[in-house]
């Protein structure tokens, strides 16, 4: 998983926020844990000290930039400052608000890996890393080929590319076979770090809640709505309002269905075999939905930006045939 780590220090440039959420963040603390295992110390750079507290909480230091997240290209002069100081050998950069000049003049400071799942543009920097489950479709190593021959980069990078690559936790490592209930009756729905589309309101609005024995809906860090929600469920007994908990994977293994925004969350559900409905509600996310959906591993309700989806059909569809099948598949696909 962290063979393109080649130093025992390790440093990622990363930011989290309200728009942006927590998921960068949090596969960047995945890898920083796997690295902690091998003997390996990790350092967080960030804008500013939105991230500071979960971060810490982690046991990882982090320096904060004092500049503005959305203009990285503002931040090198102040970042060059940080790699000289702490004599950066090595720097993992998970942002899409690099520019080619940034990545160009970082990258002649110190070695970059950029973590990928866009392939927005031509990165100059040592080493590309994406595992996302499409990531064929950019033929990374034709692409970057020609890009070289025709001199556009200086040299061509490393790539480490696949799911042996997917930032999974500790905790989500080697699970046992999921077991698969007669009936759904338990629920999972996941928003992710924000919910601005205001989802978890709206399935929660549309289920028929009185099927279910429990229905846990998990609200991120940046949720504006969990006041709201655990005010208009409070006395619903089936329904457990949670926000930004540590433990995911306990709800994972628990229900006997998720219904999830797109991210690395999905690759989670994989590891625990949780079957499992996505949505997505930004564009980085379609690309992730729809190969799971084509890959028929998970169904793909829609995009809750442009629709309101009514998953109540999409939950009949799994019967229990079907979800000890796909359980079994998501299970492979990340152990195999």
């Amino acid at each position: 998983m962290t063979d393109y780590v080649k130093y025992n220090h390790l440093y990622f440039r990363v930011d989290m926020n309200d728009e942006i959420a927590t998921g960068h963040v949090m596969r960047c603390l995945s890898i920083a844990d796997e690295l902690k295992v091998q003997g390996i110390s990790s350092t967080f750079i960030s804008a500013d000290d939105n991230p500071k507290v979960l971060i810490n909480s982690r046991g990882y230091e982090l320096i904060v930039l004092n500049t503005l997240w959305s203009d990285m290209d503002s931040e090198l002069t102040a970042l060059e400052e940080v790699i000289a100081d702490r004599n950066i050998q090595q720097l993992l950069i998970d942002s899409y608000y690099v520019t080619e000049n940034y990545l160009k003049n970082v990258t002649a400071l110190t070695e970059t890996i950029y973590l990928d799942d866009l392939n927005a543009f031509i990165y100059p920097v040592d080493a590309v890393l994406c595992y996302a489950n499409y990531y064929s479709k950019f033929n990374y190593e034709s692409i970057y080929s020609d890009a070289f021959s025709n001199k556009k980069i200086e040299k061509m990078p490393e790539f480490y590319l696949g799911l042996k690559y997917v930032p999974l936790r500790q905790e989500f490592r080697h699970r046992k076979q999921k077991h698969i209930s007669d009936e759904i009756k338990k629920l999972l729905v996941v928003s992710g770090g924000a919910d601005p589309y205001h989802v978890i309101e709206h399935i929660l609005s549309t289920l028929d809640i009185e099927k279910y024995d429990s229905i846990d809906a998990i609200c991120g860090a940046y949720s504006e709505d969990y006041d709201k929600l655990d005010t208009l469920y409070s006395k619903v007994p089936s329904v457990h309002l949670h926000r930004s908990v540590s433990n995911l994977i306990d709800y994972m293994e628990k229900v006997d269905l998720a219904i999830s925004a797109g991210g690395s969350t999905l690759y989670e559900l994989c590891a625990t075999g949780t079957p499992t409905i996505t949505y997505s509600i930004a564009d980085n996310q379609l690309d992730n939905v729809k190969q799971f959906d084509r890959d028929n591993l998970m169904t793909y309700a829609g995009d809750y930006r442009h629709e309101k989806i009514d998953v109540n059909g999409i939950i009949d569809s799994y019967t229990k045939a079907v979800r000890i099948e796909r359980a079994k598949r998501m299970q492979e696909l990340i152990f195999r």
